[in-house]
């Protein structure tokens, strides 16, 4: 095996790297963190052969979803699905091992929850990352992956990334593993700019405000979990605000956390959903979608309708509640945002004036097949022009490449809801660190 600390630099095109690494992964999120995990421990304890790997990632430093790192808010996930419990109940980058470490295990249990803060969550995964640093590149960018080919076939992968200066690197690998993330979703139509954030950008946008700034108005525009906790922090955070909040329903819908409706983000429900046919897995996603689509905790929902009844008993209305409503239209200004909100029953427009506007319009997974270039035609796609994925996400190519394209995340069409949270993290890193080394040894 190959030793996962090197590489090299890319003076020129045909510069050929000196180390070919088992997988490199591209990105560093919770999913590809907890795949380094698994190739630590994998190495430290053995049960099969060690595999090498390097992780890029983009950003500088380890983050998650730093803009919506509320004081008050709570994971949605129990904390005993982390980045390796249900993998190894006894690894030692459990979260119950973080509290052991940072001298908090016993106030936690006092505390008598499976849903610790975000920001306490945050911590653990940037605890995890800093033990496994030696495996990942901060501050490198992926801009394409090459094929090497052998033979007429493609063998190898050179993974090509540049820095924060501009300057490229080159590394060569059997497997490429993405963890594309996320990607803030806006309406058509709709850009960012300095009065118009998407809420994955919350609280840094809110931290560039002028000093003493006492915005009179925000309009928050979703209906899922997000949206709610942005006008929750957004009410209180500035208590001389108004502000609105414009979505399509009656009012937040609950989300289904019962206990049979949570065996949809169980491991053998993905290979239920897997293997059943696509007008069923149509229906289970249907079915199912309030776990975790648009929907909010019911808590939130019951202290927003409380402060919403005293607000309007005391006659000092700051909460606005638009339902069945959406945004018609926004123009921004010098001043603010003037913002359209058309009611959909009656067709009446309301015009409100804002400061800013917060959209939670939900995310879409980034799909990693334009940095493929070439290496595209080599994939299968499903008849709607995805992805296909083997069962061990394995992105389905045709016998020309012999090389391994993995997927954490992306993947929902074809297993399932979980696909892109952190329910099986620990799971899928076993299974496709399980595939990457029984192809190692398949012949070129």
């Amino acid at each position: 095996m190959t030793d996962h600390n090197e590489g090299t630099a890319l003076p020129a095109a045909d510069h050929t790297p000196a180390t070919v690494h088992d997988l490199v992964g591209v990105g560093f999120g919770p999913s590809n963190l907890g795949l380094a995990i698994a190739l630590a421990e994998r190495r430290e304890k053995g049960g099969g052969p060690a595999l090498t790997g390097v992780f890029l990632e983009r950003q500088t430093g380890f983050g998650w979803h730093g803009g919506m790192l509320l004081d008050d808010a709570t994971m949605q996930v129990s904390f005993l699905k982390d980045l390796v419990t249900t993998r190894d109940p006894a690894s030692d980058f459990s979260f119950l091992s973080f509290l052991h470490h940072v001298g908090r295990l016993h106030d936690f249990i006092n505390h008598k929850t499976l849903f610790p803060l975000r920001r306490e969550f945050h911590d653990y995964l940037s605890w995890c990352a800093s033990r496994v640093a030696d495996q990942v590149r901060y501050g490198q960018e992926v801009v394409e992956v090459l094929p090497v080919r052998t033979g007429g076939r493609v063998t190898h992968l050179d993974v090509v990334s540049k820095d924060t200066d501009g300057e490229r690197t080159v590394l060569r690998a059997r497997n490429v593993v993405f963890g594309p993330g996320l990607r803030p979703r806006m309406p058509g139509g709709v850009e960012q700019s300095s009065r118009v954030w998407h809420n994955e950008y919350l609280l840094t946008r809110l931290a560039e405000l002028p000093p003493g700034a006492a915005p009179h108005s925000f309009v928050v525009v979703g209906a899922g979990q997000s949206a709610a906790e942005v006008v929750d922090h957004l009410h209180q955070r500035f208590p001389a605000s108004h502000v609105h909040a414009v979505f399509s329903r009656y009012g937040y819908s609950p989300s289904d956390d019962s206990p049979f409706a949570n065996r949809i983000f169980d491991p053998e429900a993905v290979d239920a959903f897997y293997t059943a046919p696509e007008d069923v897995k149509r229906k289970l996603m249907g079915y199912h979608r309030n776990t975790n689509y648009s929907v909010v905790d019911p808590d939130l929902i019951e202290a927003l309708y409380r402060r919403h009844y005293a607000e309007m008993v005391q006659g000092r209305e700051r909460l606005h509640l638009h339902n069945t409503a959406r945004v018609a239209g926004l123009t921004e200004g010098p001043e603010g945002v003037a913002v359209v909100v058309e009611d959909l029953v009656t067709g009446k427009q309301t015009p409100v004036a804002a400061n800013h506007v917060v959209f939670a319009t939900g995310y879409h997974p980034a799909d990693p097949r334009p940095l493929l270039g070439g290496l595209a035609d080599q994939l299968v796609s499903t008849p709607d022009g995805r992805p296909a994925v083997e069962r061990d996400y394995r992105m389905a190519t045709h016998d020309d490449l012999t090389c391994g394209l993995y997927l954490q995340g992306g993947t929902e069409h074809t297993h399932g809801v979980s696909a892109s949270l952190l329910s099986n993290v620990a799971t899928r890193v076993a299974e496709i660190i399980d595939s990457v080394a029984a192809r190692t040894d398949i012949p070129a």
